[in-house]
């Protein structure tokens, strides 16, 4: 069954494009995970600091690997000084 999640970050005002780099990669790595159905980055325009992934994942244990990706740990590392707050990820239910 497929599992879908949307997840939310906001870069430093400052570090907006530094940011954005590093998600890109993070759509272009997770994209060739196998298990991955749709990977997909928005940008908020009316705040451009605001990121959201929509993202579907194969199964409950495809998206726990992909969780422990070298491309996820190496993304944790270097937005450490520019993101601003914490990851939000919200686990949804597709209804349509």
């Amino acid at each position: 069954m497929s599992i879908y999640l949307t997840a939310i970050s906001k870069a430093k005002p400052q570090h907006v494009d530094q940011f954005k780099a590093l998600l890109l990669t993070l759509v272009v790595e997770s994209r060739k995970e196998e298990a991955c159905i749709q990977y997909d980055l928005h940008q908020s325009t009316d705040n451009p600091a605001l990121f959201i992934f929509h993202e579907e994942w194969a199964s409950k244990e495809a998206l726990e690997l992909h969780n422990q990706t070298a491309h996820i740990a190496k993304f944790i590392k270097d937005s450490v000084d520019i993101i601003d707050g914490n990851v939000t990820i919200h686990i949804t239910e597709k209804l349509a």
